[in-house]
């Protein structure tokens, strides 16, 4: 697959950085270490301008064109996972209990290449704006950058982003204007009932019967509430209660997720489950609370700019390689934050086959990153050209 020959020849160099990246994870936005050693190799490159602490601990870095022009933002995610790596590479997790399994490491790595090959070539106009961001996982750390003004102060007027994708053919590209992930809340139910003997109910207020009969309710909002061919996804993945096979419980706990990509979608979702809970709580004479927690928002590419992305994309991996009408998913990524602040799009580049992520055996393919590396660089060249 063709590569920049200058980004090849430092291929080595990026699959070090990615395995000292992989070695060392971090949580949320507890990424110091790995913002330091991202701000290090910054320096090496002459990237002109670093400003650290940004979101906690996300950085951006700042490389000036040969003339005057837009300022054009790459993003890398850098936190890791909290669980044990189970794939035995000599570059495995140092920290119990920490693994980098979703590729975070990868993209880091591939926007670092990226950066050393424009510090180093400069052939663009205006700037390029290397976004290192925390807390993709959990926290919104991209929300959290986006409400501290990143895109004002850095006068940021487009923003791109890629994730690697086990089960897709190395080095290709996949995107698609308009919505391509998903919004993603969560949903808490509490019930409360009146414990007792197992052998007298009667005298109690069951929450287990009250939740089995909540969580059926639940599926009818997808089968019946909801016009088919919408998308929408309501998991109910979590429930807790009772302590013996002769004990009816105090109470019980459900929880669970929703995807969506319509706001109204989302709000008729949230309505129905209220309506549920109340309803079910009289019937059943017990408390119920639900706490229903809005998340990450849908991710929607601008069709403009997923043109601009499709095209870089194509001269790195050829028409073959680029599919640009892949279709929607409905997992999440909080980029949508900044693509709700600014247009620009998000891809996803193939990793060949292997465990998909969030599995403890999955491990980036350092193979990808100099594909990706690639793809970042002639995206700024062809979208801000000298």
């Amino acid at each position: 697959m063709p590569v920049l020959n200058r980004i090849a020849d430092f291929a080595d160099e990026m699959t070090a950085w990615r395995r000292h990246l992989h070695q060392n994870p971090e949580l949320g936005f507890e990424c110091q270490q790995t913002a330091g050693f991202v701000a290090e190799r910054l320096r090496e490159f002459g990237v002109d301008e670093i400003y650290e602490g940004i979101g906690s601990t996300g950085l951006v870095g700042i490389i000036r064109g040969r003339k005057e022009g837009p300022v054009i933002g790459l993003r890398a995610d850098m936190d890791a996972l909290p669980m044990d790596e189970e794939t035995g590479a000599e570059w495995a997790s140092k920290v119990p209990g920490r693994m980098h399994a979703c590729g975070h490491d990868g993209h880091t790595t591939m926007l670092l290449g990226a950066a050393k090959y424009l510090a180093e070539t400069r052939n663009f106009a205006g700037s390029v704006a290397l976004i290192f961001q925390p807390a993709e996982e959990n926290g919104g750390g991209a929300d959290v950058m986006v409400r501290e003004g990143m895109m004002e102060r850095f006068g940021i007027e487009r923003v791109f982003a890629m994730h690697n994708n086990p089960g897709q053919a190395l080095g290709t590209f996949q995107t698609t204007p308009g919505p391509i992930m998903a919004a993603v809340d969560t949903f808490e139910i509490h019930l409360r009932g009146r414990g007792g003997h197992g052998a007298m109910p009667h005298l109690t207020a069951d929450p287990v019967v009250a939740a089995v009969a909540i969580v059926n309710a639940i599926q009818t909002i997808s089968s019946r509430n909801h016009y088919a061919l919408d998308e929408l996804v309501i998991s109910v993945t979590q429930i807790h209660t009772g302590s013996a096979d002769n004990i009816v419980p105090e109470t019980a706990w459900i929880c669970g997720t929703v995807r969506t990509f319509d706001p109204e979608v989302q709000a008729m979702v949230r309505r129905r489950m209220t309506q549920i809970c109340d309803g079910q709580a009289m019937g059943y004479d017990v408390c119920v609370r639900l706490d229903y927690q809005q998340g990450y928002p849908a991710t929607v590419n601008d069709p403009a700019e997923t043109a601009r992305a499709v095209a870089a994309a194509t001269e790195i991996a050829g028409e073959a390689g680029v599919c640009d009408d892949s279709g929607r998913e409905m997992g999440a990524e909080d980029f949508s934050y900044m693509l709700q602040a600014r247009p620009g799009c998000y891809l996803f580049i193939g990793q060949g086959e292997g465990p998909g992520v969030h599995n403890a055996n999955y491990d980036f393919n350092d193979e990808v990153a100099p594909v990706g590396a690639s793809f970042f660089a002639r995206l700024v060249e062809r979208a801000q050209p000298v």
